[in-house]
């Protein structure tokens, strides 16, 4: 086998395997805990702290307040942390405490980022389980239920993640994002927990019990992406992480592909700098069931990076004459690409029809856009990962500030 061929072959045996891996997982997961429809739980008599870190969020934040406040459990509380926003963000958190008794309004003189923000709701909450959402995010009333019942009835769980759905889906860029959270990144939880350990919770909606972030030292300040970093630290403390589809939060994401790429790059580093940080220390076997996690990230990244090589070499083969052995004649995919194509469809049609009950139902539609998601988002998933390799060793040990991010068109689903 050549140097090319090789190449190849583990260009295609990458996503195929993970494809089947995911698949097998996933319809695990499916067949023990969601297939039997299962009644609310009765909510336990512990109380929980509903933590939004808030900043530049003016245009978004009354209905996240409100969505948090209509929340369907007997003893909660709201905490908004005000990250120095320059908009008029405190005033109307400010505004809105006034109104509501639940509500609680935290003001950090400037932005100190997320993690801090988050950090300071926690410290500053009376119950021990948290339930932390994004300042754009809109709470389902059952989500804080869902998840208080796996935190409260499972000693060892030290947090869950909930299921983001996507608001807005008036642009393609939309619709494929749905699809991809169905078929792609709920798969992958799905799996994940199967297998034994998840490699992030969701960022916009995750519960933490408050004993497990007091054990790590809550959340790091200077990772890029708090939600990744804070789900190896837990997990590698001994405390299990359960992915809970039923707590539901719904969430726009970006629709430009500058609002895309930036948001891409910033998990494809968050990624390798949990790689860079923890994998020094899982040559200790008390970690071994964090080794398939890391196996998968790690690969993943030098995936990229061949895919990278092979695209380069191609073009560069218009100008150069390589070796023989060297040369790639084209991209086009050929029998593999089939196989790939096929596995892709069966991937896609399992994950959305076991997802359709959180979507209203919308299989077909959601089936036809997300066939397209290889074409476009494998190749921002190479680019974000090759351009986010240097940046997370250069950008090492700096706070992690956030700016405010594209959320897309607000207009009607079409």
């Amino acid at each position: 086998m050549t140097v090319i061929e090789f190449l190849f072959f583990f260009a295609f045996l990458y996503p195929l395997v993970m494809a089947w891996t995911w698949m097998i997982g996933g319809v695990w997961f499916f067949i023990k805990y969601e297939f039997k429809a299962e009644k609310l739980p009765e909510p336990p008599s512990q109380g929980c702290s509903i933590i939004i870190p808030c900043f530049n969020e003016q245009d978004q934040v009354r209905s996240t307040i409100r969505y948090a406040l209509q929340t369907q459990y007997p003893n909660f509380e709201v905490i908004a942390v005000n990250d120095g926003s320059s908009d008029r963000t405190a005033e109307i958190l400010d505004e809105l405490a006034e109104k509501y008794e639940k509500l609680r309004v935290v003001h950090l003189a400037t932005n100190q980022g997320k993690a801090f923000a988050l950090r300071s709701g926690a410290m500053l909450s009376q119950y021990e389980y948290l339930i932390c959402i994004d300042g754009d995010a809109l709470l389902h009333p059952h989500a804080a239920l869902w998840m208080m019942h796996h935190l409260t009835q499972f000693a060892h769980v030290g947090a869950v993640t909930g299921n983001p759905r996507i608001l807005n889906r008036s642009s393609i860029l939309g619709k494929l994002q749905v699809g991809e959270f169905s078929s792609i990144i709920g798969l992958i939880k799905r799996a994940q927990r199967t297998y034994g350990r998840i490699f992030t919770v969701s960022g916009v909606i995750a519960g933490f019990r408050k004993t497990a972030l007091e054990q790590v030292g809550f959340w790091s300040e200077e990772k890029i992406t708090e939600d990744i970093d804070i789900s190896w630290k837990i997990q590698m403390q001994g405390w299990n992480i359960h992915y809970v589809p039923k707590a539901l939060c719904y969430i726009f994401m970006p629709e430009t592909f500058t609002g895309l790429w930036k948001q891409r790059v910033r998990w494809a580093q968050g990624g390798v700098e949990v790689l860079i940080t923890y994998i020094p220390k899982m040559l200790n076997f008390k970690y071994l069931r964090m080794w398939p996690v890391v196996l998968e990230a790690g690969i993943s990244v030098i995936w990229s990076y061949l895919i990278l090589m092979i695209i380069v070499l191609f073009f560069a083969g218009f100008v150069i004459d390589f070796p023989h052995e060297w040369q790639i004649k084209s991209l086009m995919p050929q029998w593999y690409g089939v196989i790939l194509a096929v596995t892709c469809l069966i991937q896609f049609f399992i994950s959305l029809y076991i997802d359709k009950r959180y979507d209203d139902q919308r299989f077909f539609r959601n089936y036809f856009w997300v066939i397209w998601y290889p074409l476009f988002f494998w190749l921002l998933s190479v680019a974000t990962t090759v351009v986010a390799v240097p940046k997370a060793f250069f950008n090492r040990n700096k706070r992690a500030r956030w700016v405010s991010p594209d959320r897309g068109f607000r207009g009607e689903d079409e």
